[in-house]
């Protein structure tokens, strides 16, 4: 199933989306994963509607070096443990939204991501059950002001401005091994990015049981695991499109900010 989040007539509403049409459902409740679906009746063309990002996390964790041939290119040692940094819930944006360009930075970067979206209360989850709590997966863009970005020490600023998290376009809950997905990033339709799930350092259940260690993960709170090689600079005018096997693909563009 393909759950999409989505505005027509002035009002935001899930849908599941099948070709080119989105049929509402009611909105999930406090358990996503154990919340049945059930469909209103309203009908929508994909022409009429905006797709927006397809939930609305309370927060946004990351992990940095998640690859290994991302870890040789940015020449780190693999991580002995999960690396993790926050993305603030303000910047969020949805596919074909644009992203903002911040007058602070002189090098923002692409990095084309899996997002992992949590469906129900989680904590101190070990990994063998991990993947019960995961609801469904979603196309994400770490995008990140490299040159505010150090070498050694935090990196919130230089991945929180607004509009660097663009989510969506919907999420697939139907994928049963996340360590197995064809992953591409497109920058003005080149192809930039490229990888399989497989080459990541730490699997998704690994990545829960760590997390949930130290925090409540809370239902629509994304995870997103990390970028393979191959990142580089944006600039306005650009386009970058994220593509995940079995998901979909999520478009942005780059827009100066005034």
């Amino acid at each position: 199933m393909k759950l999409a989040r989505f505005i027509a007539d002035q009002k935001i509403s899930f849908g599941i989306l099948e070709e080119n049409q989105i049929r509402e459902v009611n909105s999930p409740g406090t358990d996503w994963c154990g919340f049945p679906l059930t469909e209103t009746g309203q009908i929508y063309d994909l022409s009429m509607v905006r797709l927006l990002a397809p939930c609305q996390p309370s927060k946004i964790i990351c992990l940095g070096l998640n690859y290994r041939r991302h870890a040789e290119e940015m020449k780190h040692d693999l991580p002995k443990k999960p690396i993790i940094f926050l993305k603030p819930s303000t910047s969020v944006i949805g596919p074909e939204d644009s992203v903002l360009y911040p007058l602070q930075s002189s090098r923002v970067d692409y990095e084309a991501e899996l997002g992992v979206v949590i469906g129900r209360n989680t904590y101190r989850v070990n990994r063998e059950e991990a993947l019960n709590y995961v609801f469904g997966y979603t196309c994400a863009n770490d995008v990140t002001a490299r040159d505010k970005q150090p070498a050694n020490g935090q990196w919130t600023y230089a991945k929180s401005f607004d509009t660097f998290c663009p989510l969506g376009p919907v999420i697939e809950t139907d994928i049963k091994d996340p360590e197995a997905l064809q992953l591409k990033g497109y920058l003005n339709g080149k192809l930039v990015q490229e990888t399989s799930t497989g080459d990541h350092v730490f699997t998704v259940a690994e990545i829960i049981e760590f997390v949930s260690g130290c925090m409540t993960l809370l239902p629509g709170d994304v995870i997103i695991t990390g970028t393979p090689a191959g990142v580089g600079p944006l600039s306005p005018g650009d386009k970058f499109v994220v593509v995940i096997e079995k998901i979909g693909s999520l478009t942005n563009y780059i827009k100066k900010l005034d």
